[in-house]
């Protein structure tokens, strides 16, 4: 998983509202998704499209319909980057904090 292209894939509106939807839901069809998005059903498939490329979500054929569901461990990867960059400046604050008030 390339961090920079979850990160490009989550910073579109639309996507983001696919993804809170599905954090709520563990797996839902296409027309579940699209439903009040504000976008067609084709605008939402290539939506879907860009998260299945940054690999944050996965579709499964089942029929005619389409299953969606959440790759949480790319997610899970993507907090723990954060998580990461987040504790590196947590320490450099204290250090600065430290130096300041000696």
């Amino acid at each position: 998983m390339v961090v920079a292209e979850v990160y490009k894939a989550l910073g579109d509106p639309t996507r983001l509202e696919i993804i809170r939807r599905l954090s709520t839901k563990p797996t839902c069809t296409i027309g579940e998704l699209s439903e009040n998005l504000g976008v067609s059903r084709q605008g939402a498939r290539k939506q879907l499209q860009v998260l299945v490329n940054a690999n944050l979500v996965h579709l499964e054929q089942h029929g005619r319909t389409t299953q969606v569901s959440l790759e949480t461990k790319t997610l899970e990867a993507a907090r723990a980057f954060i998580s990461q960059i987040e504790s590196q400046w947590d320490k450099r604050l204290k250090a600065l904090k430290d130096f300041t008030e000696a």
